[in-house]
């Protein structure tokens, strides 16, 4: 019952929301060049899944961002754990890396750009670079957060460095590198997009930007809404992910 009462209240907004787009362009209070009516969204995404140019553009842009992330997965969760547990490492990049995460994402396309053009890697920089910056902080505040008193005994017992990461950082970690990763995803997905949007040929982005400058709305729409669909799809897996690694994390939920 609660279940259902949870769904009930959040298709309220979305179903009021069509109710009133459906309102205004059928009554012409809005002109369909700027707010297409439903019935033409519905068309054009018929069109753009019956040629297969929604499925491509969207399963190039994902796989740009699977490329994108996992490589800044690998390097965030490596530097973070370096990090954490090398006080004078830490000491000495983290000035560096604070410095750099206050550049936002779109002021380093036009420099990738000048370097790399608009090709494949440009795409994948950008979704490194966007990523990789949640999933290292995360990682590291995990690791520093590990209880002193287990270190202690780890050193007590004379634990190689290898077996102290396994045996007491990671598992410690561990929550706070799904955030990391949970976060660092949702932004790799935005980066695509923006990318594609101010320099590609090909994937989501760059379709919606083609519709723009064809006017056509209906396009627009349709991509903007496969591209939020995409999102919570990826959060949803994340999540799912994590509950199944971190089980204790739904128990403390439930008390």
């Amino acid at each position: 019952m609660k279940v259902l009462k949870t769904i009930a209240l959040g298709i309220i907004v979305p179903i009021a929301i069509f109710i009133l787009w459906f309102w205004a362009t059928e009554t012409g209070r809005v002109a369909t060049s700027l707010l297409p009516t439903l019935s033409m969204v519905k068309k054009a995404f018929i069109d753009m899944t019956s040629s297969g140019q929604l499925q491509k553009d969207l399963l190039i842009s994902i796989q740009r961002v699977l490329k994108g992330f996992l490589f800044a997965a690998l390097l965030g969760i490596a530097l973070g754990t370096i990090m954490g547990m090398f006080s004078p490492i830490r000491a000495m990049l983290e000035p560096f890396i604070t410095t750099i995460r206050q550049i936002p994402m779109i002021a380093w396309f036009p420099l990738i750009v000048l370097w790399f053009g608009i090709g494949e890697i440009s795409k994948v920089i950008i979704i490194v670079l966007a990523a990789f910056f949640p999933v290292l902080v995360n990682t590291l505040s995990g690791v520093i957060q590990t209880p002193e008193g287990y270190l202690e005994v780890a050193k007590l017992y004379k634990l190689s460095k290898f077996k102290t990461f396994t045996k007491l950082y990671l598992p410690h970690a561990i929550p706070q590198i799904l955030v990391g990763l949970k976060l660092g995803l949702s932004v790799s997905w935005m980066a695509v997009v923006a990318a594609e949007l101010v320099a590609a040929t090909s994937g989501i982005g760059f379709r919606m930007n083609d519709a723009r400058s064809m006017m056509r709305s209906d396009k627009v729409i349709i991509c903007m809404l496969v591209i939020g669909i995409v999102g919570i799809l990826m959060d949803k897996i994340v999540s799912l992910l994590f509950g199944y690694l971190t089980p204790w994390q739904k128990v403390g939920q439930k008390k």
